[in-house]
This record gives structure tokens, C-alpha cells and sequence, in this order.
């Protein structure tokens, strides 16, 4: 699928995730290694995002006042935790029925967020900015990297930051979130990833600063089996975020 003047999800990505939609929140469903991921890469960001701006990442809401866009965001497990956080977050996703059960689930829990079918290039058209925009789990979904990443740092007001979270391109990324995770475990459904649109973070870094922003801060995350939870690590091997911020 595209999208004029912009680069956005393949129609087919964008129909697989929409087919889970019934099934997003279930927390033993397909997407049951999501929602064990997320308060890992919740953590990180909030640290980048409270780090960006001067606030106490221990407050109760250390994102009040802050504008947060979450692109790719599928029904919302990220977007949820992040408005708790105190942000005023808007969720962007091409898959309508994703959008509906999103906003269902945020009325349910009496959470404020403005979902929308829509994408990151539409938005940009419109004249939008916030002070973040995360992409977490979708740049290895879309067909050019580079134009994607300036279509988000357009998003991104002066000064603002731009958070990240991928898969790295290395053979320990396809046998443990491809081989393992999908055919093996059986965690995810089969053909949720594609090795080819991996990206390696010395790639990712690039497409940030020839979109005009400074990465600042490169984490991993890496699932701990003796916890059973995933974590942050310096082992950016798989999987592992990117902050990078605009200038004023």
C-alpha cells in the first residue's frame, strides 16, 4: 500500500496485523509475546522520553504535557501505558479494524486517546507535529526505511524526540524471532517477519540523521529466561531502540 507522497505499510502487512484484530488483547492469543515485550520497551522509552525533557522518570505521570504520537499502533498496548504515563497520545494505524478494537479497549479502561485509521505520511500532509513520535515494531514492515524515518521526523517538533524499536539483521534475529519464535515456539503467527526488512542499527542511525536528527541513546532488549521477561540489555543482537532528537 501506498500512500501519495509518502511511504507507508505493504497492503499485505497491513491485512495480516487487521486479521488479529479480534485477538490483540488476548493475552494468550498471537500477540501473547507483544504484550510480555512491552513493559520492557515502556520502560526504556519513558527513560529517553523523561531524559529528552527534564522530568523525574519516577513521578506518577512523568509525561504530563507532552503531545505523543504512536505510529503503527496497532490496538494500542503501548499506546495505553504511555497515556497513563500523563502524555496526550494519538495513535496512527492504516488497519481500521485495529483502530476499532484500540479504541474500544482505551473506552474500557477510561483512557483518553485519539486513534485514528490513518498513516504517518497523511498526518504529516495535515501539518501535525508532537513533541515524541514512536515507532516501535514497524520499521521492518515498511518497503524504504530512509523515507519513512524523514516522514516521521517531520513529525517531530523542534526539539522533540523521535523513539524507535526494531529488529536487527543478523543471523541470532532470524533464528530466535523467525526460526524460533514463529515455525518452533510458535509464538507468533509464520510470516509475521521478513529477514530481508530487518534493519542494523548502523542503517537506522543513518536514515535519523539524514532526516536531520541526532541519535542519543541505543538500547537492547533481550528476553531473560531465567526471569521468563524480557529486559534491557546491551545486546542489541535482535532487538534494540533508537532515540534520536531534532534540534531545536
Amino acid at each position: 500500500m501506498r500512500q501519495a507522497g509518502g511511504v507507508s505499510l505493504d497492503a499485505d502487512e497491513v491485512a495480516r496485523f487487521d486479521a488479529l484484530a479480534s485477538r490483540w488483547w488476548d493475552l494468550g492469543g498471537p500477540m501473547k509475546p507483544l504484550h510480555r515485550f512491552n513493559p520492557a520497551r515502556v520502560g526504556i522509552f519513558r527513560d529517553a522520553i523523561t531524559a529528552r525533557f527534564g522530568r523525574d522518570a519516577q513521578a506518577m505521570r512523568p509525561l504530563d504535557g507532552l503531545t505523543l504520537l504512536d505510529v503503527g499502533c496497532g490496538a494500542g498496548v503501548l499506546a495505553e501505558p504511555l497515556a497513563r504515563l500523563g502524555a496526550t497520545v494519538s495513535g496512527a494505524d492504516p488497519a481500521p479494524e485495529l483502530i476499532a478494537v484500540a479504541a474500544a479497549h482505551a473506552d474500557d479502561q477510561a483512557l483518553s486517546i485519539d486513534y485514528r485509521a490513518t498513516t504517518a505520511e497523511a498526518l504529516l500532509e495535515a501539518g501535525e507535529v508532537y513533541d515524541v513520535v514512536v515507532a516501535s515494531e514497524v520499521v521492518e514492515h515498511v518497503n524504504d526505511v530512509p523515507g519513512f524515518v524523514r516522514t516521521l521526523s517531520g513529525l517531530v517538533k523542534p526539539g522533540g524526540l523521535l523513539l524507535l524499536s526494531t529488529i536487527n539483521r543478523t543471523l541470532a534475529a532470524h533464528a530466535l524471532v523467525i526460526v524460533g519464535a514463529e515455525y518452533v515456539l510458535r509464538w507468533l503467527p509464520k510470516g509475521t517477519h521478513s529477514y530481508d526488512k530487518f534493519v542494523r542499527p548502523e542503517e537506522l542511525r543513518a536514515a535519523c540523521e539524514a532526516a536531520g536528527l541526532e541519535p542519543t541513546d541505543m538500547r537492547g532488549i533481550k528476553f531473560d529466561p531465567l526471569r521468563n521477561a524480557w529486559r534491557e540489555s546491551g545486546d542489541t543482537l535482535v532487538n534494540y531502540t533508537l532515540a534520536a532528537a531534532k534540534a531545536d
